[in-house]
Order: C-alpha cells, then structure tokens, then sequence
C-alpha cells in the first residue's frame, strides 16, 4: 500500500536509558550545583566532627564498670552509674524481693505488643481483645498483689521506672480513644444540640488548659472535696485526668477526618436504608479513622511523652526515677548520662509507634507517595 505524501512512517526509539547509581545520584541530589556542593561538605565536615565528639564521649572515654570509683578521672560518660541504676529506671520502687513482678509484666507487655503486629491476629478481633483483656487483667494482679492469690500487696507509690510510664501511656491511649471518638461525633451532632454543646463545651475545657494544671487539680484539689470512703488513688486520679485531657486533642483529629469524608457519602448510605448508627460505624468511621491515622499517630505519641509530668506530683515513673537516682550521693553530677539514658527509652517507644503506623497505613493503602 503506497503511502500518502506527506507523512512520514512512524520509527520507534528505543526508551532511553536512565542512569543509576550512588555516584549518580550524590551528583544529581547533593553535588547538582557549586552552592550545593559546598553546603554538601560543610555539612558532611559538621556531620563527622559531632559523630567523633559523641562516639569519644559515650563510647572511647567512657566507663562501663558498676561502681563510683570506675567513673573516677574519665572524660568521657559514666556508665557505670547507668548499669547500677538500672532496675531503678524500669521498676522503681518495687520492693526489691517482689521485682520479678514488674519485670515479667514488662515482658507480657512486650510480647502482646509484638503479637499485636501479627495481621491475622489484629483481624480475630474477638482473640485481639480476649488476649489484650487477659493481660491487662494479669499485669494489674502481678503489680497489685493480694494475699487472696498469694503475692503480697504493693501500693501504687511503690510502682514506677518503664512499669509505670507504660501502665500510664497504654491505659491513656486505650481509654483516651473511644472516648475522643464519641465525643467528636457527639460534636457534629444536628439531631441533639444538647450533646453538641456539651461536646464542644469538653473540648474547649480541656484543650484551654495545660495538662499540669490537671494533674495538680487532680492529685490536689479533688480529694480536698470527696469524703473518706470516696478518695481514689493517686495513681487512678493521674490517669482519668491524663485520660480526659487527652481525649478532648483525639476529638479534634477525629472531627477534622470526619468533616473530610464527603457528604455523599451519609446519602447513599440514607439511601440504602441504614439508620444514622450504621452509616457512622461502616461507612463514615472506616474511612475518617484511616485518614486520620498520622494525626492519631502524633498524639499518641505525645500522650506517651506526656505521662513523664506526673512525676511533678510526686510519681515515680521515668522522670521521677531520673531525679532520685542523681541525687545519690554516690552518684552525683552524672545528669547527662541519666537523661541520655531515659531520652532513648522514649525514643525507642515513639520510633516503634511511629513504625507501626507507617506499617498500618502501608497495609491500609493511604500513602500517596
């Protein structure tokens, strides 16, 4: 077939080939210009000079050794004063024949935490929650005590270290939640404008005053009001007003996804037949709850932050260890290392927090990039 004048035949070219590699891509992200070479290195020659510093410091001058006399003319960080303190920062406390308890509680809780990342058992959610309810149950029983199971009785003073910032930080995050999550939907609420005041009334309390101001008016001023046969614990009066505090932050996350889910979407499913309880549980929640999951993400994360401020009412979790252990007479002028110590303990909750839910979201399918 002859063809038309004018036109030429359609030639395919090969695709062209993109260059790779890590002497590509330094010159194509970090050496692209004379400006960004030069930032590069200084950036490089300030990167390595800390790194010496620090690595000298923690590492080549340091003490590993588990007396006083072993930090003696050193320049470098002591150690030694971390591996003698050490039950303190995770127990407290705890009497020192009863501290396999909150060690083994630590452990329960980092084994379910591990099982919790098991997809299968996250679906089984009747075996998610059986499990969860059956180890909350067992880690209060082994802190609390009662001659009744044959374990002698420790008063919530005696808690303390990682038992009692994880105790603080998972029953906040547990019960913090759902509350957060009624109350937005309370707050978006046309039918009772009742609730809705109420809703609003809660967040605005909550979210325009610190959460020290709480904790003071808890552990403080409440039982100043109740009479004997009502007073509460202290450590229960901590954690409602860590609860109630930040459930009113969670409100606000969950009410701003819920505003960005269409309103098509109440529509169709109006149009379907479903009451207003059944389109918020399988239409609206699913989806305001998985777009909402770094926001949830970021105030988790701060409520596990946020439990070292009970240590201002004298409690003695992470922070509250850290102030007695450098005022030991044996032990004094190493704060440096005490608050290195205890900074990677909560990096390393927030780190695996964050994980799980750049895991979630992965498995969830709401990363766009």
């Amino acid at each position: 077939m002859a063809r038309s004048p004018g036109k030429t035949a359609a030639r395919s070219e090969p695709p062209p080939i993109q260059p790779f590699g890590l002497v590509t891509w330094i010159r194509a992200n970090l050496m692209s210009s004379w400006s960004n070479a030069i930032l590069t290195i200084l950036a490089l020659w300030f990167s390595v000079r800390v790194f010496i510093a620090l690595f000298s410091w923690a590492v080549l001058d340091a003490a590993f050794g588990t007396t006083p006399e072993s930090c003696d003319g050193i320049e470098g960080a002591c150690w030694s004063f971390i591996a003698d303190t050490w039950e303190l920062y995770l127990v407290g406390l705890f009497p020192l024949e009863e501290r396999w308890r909150p060690f083994l509680c630590l452990v329960i809780l980092l084994l379910l935490l591990l099982a919790s990342l098991v997809g299968g058992l996250r679906r089984r959610r009747g075996l998610f929650l059986g499990l969860w309810s059956v180890a909350a149950f067992t880690v209060f029983m082994l802190l609390r005590g009662g001659h009744w199971i044959g374990l002698k009785p420790i008063t919530t003073d005696q808690w303390g270290g990682l038992t009692l910032t994880l105790v603080l930080s998972i029953v906040g995050i547990v019960f913090a939640f759902p509350i957060g999550v009624l109350v937005a939907i309370g707050r978006r609420s046309r039918e009772m404008p009742a609730v809705r005041m109420l809703c609003v009334g809660y967040v605005e309390l909550f979210r325009g005053v610190p959460l020290v101001s709480i904790l003071f008016l808890s552990s403080i001023l409440v039982p100043l009001f109740l009479p004997g046969e009502l007073q509460a614990d202290a450590l229960l009066r901590a954690q409602v007003g860590i609860i109630v505090f930040q459930a009113g932050y969670i409100a606000e996350v969950v009410r701003g996804s819920l505003q960005s889910i269409p309103a098509g979407q109440v529509d169709a499913g109006q149009a379907l037949g479903l009451r207003y309880g059944s389109i918020m549980r399988k239409i609206i929640l699913p989806q305001a709850l998985r777009n909402a999951i770094p926001a949830l993400t970021n105030q988790f994360v701060i409520i596990i932050k946020d439990s070292s401020l009970v240590a201002i009412i004298g409690m003695f979790d992470l922070l509250g260890v850290t102030q007695i252990t450098l005022a030991h007479e044996d032990w004094l002028g190493h704060p440096f290392e005490a608050f290195a110590f205890v900074g990677a303990i909560f990096w390393v909750m927030c780190f695996s927090l964050s994980q799980v839910s750049h895991n979630l979201e992965a498995r969830l399918k709401t990363r766009y990039q």
